[in-house]
């Protein structure tokens, strides 16, 4: 095994850190040390806060894993010291002084938008929407699962604003997938060239953790052997 012992994950909106199962479990009897941040998801400040505090814990090195909206998380919080490269997963990877607006509203909306449902400043997806757009590749009681365990992000995360990305100065891994309907793959694509990320592409919805684990666990065990 790589000198890196401990592997960080970092879920995205609608989901929470179970959304990596089986990645954990496979890690763990690979013999990592894994943590799997609970996001709030209340904003980008309180999510970064939680990622801190996490890899407040472990010792040594480690990999910085983030999905989705993790992304934008990732690239804040992975300047920590701790952290030896970053693994994008159908993510955010900003620049400085750019939002989760600023770079999607470049791309043509996602069908998943259709089934947003906002109350009282936060964001929910409808059941259908996991079905048929987020999750369309899981069966219907994983989708079922992730819509009854969904949390709901704040509007305020649409605009909040990335200061120092780290992506500029750790390694970076990006898995693009190819079959996304929340995030668009052109995004994801252009995203990983930007960041000069070392790119995987899967066939996946937008949750490749849960629906194509064993690609992603590549990455991440590529990642860790290359520090």
């Amino acid at each position: 095994m790589s000198q890196v012992q401990t592997i960080v994950l970092v879920h995205g909106f609608w989901t929470d850190a179970s959304s990596y199962s089986e990645i954990i479990l496979a890690l763990l009897a690979e013999g990592y040390e894994v943590i799997a941040v609970q996001n709030p998801l209340t904003s980008l400040a309180d999510d970064v806060a939680a990622t801190k505090r996490a890899l407040a814990r472990i010792k040594g090195s480690c990999i910085l894993v983030g999905h989705s909206w993790g992304g934008m998380v990732i690239t804040e919080a992975g300047n920590d010291e701790r952290v030896s490269g970053l693994v994008y997963i159908a993510a955010l990877a900003p620049d400085a002084g750019e939002s989760m607006m600023d770079l999607l509203s470049q791309y043509e909306a996602p069908s998943a938008s259709q089934h947003f449902q906002e109350q009282d400043g936060f964001i929910w997806i409808s059941k259908e929407g996991i079905q048929r757009t987020f999750a369309d590749d899981l069966s219907l009681e994983q989708s079922a699962l992730i819509y009854a365990t969904q949390t709901a992000p704040s509007t305020a995360l649409l605009t909040a604003k990335v200061e120092s990305p780290a992506w500029k100065n750790k390694p970076s891994w990006y898995i693009v997938a190819s079959n996304d309907q929340a995030v668009s793959p052109d995004f994801q694509r252009d995203t990983a060239k930007r960041i000069g990320a070392t790119t995987v592409v899967v066939e996946s919805s937008h949750v490749a953790m849960m629906s194509h684990a064993k690609e992603v666990l590549d990455v991440i065990r590529a990642a860790a052997a290359s520090n």
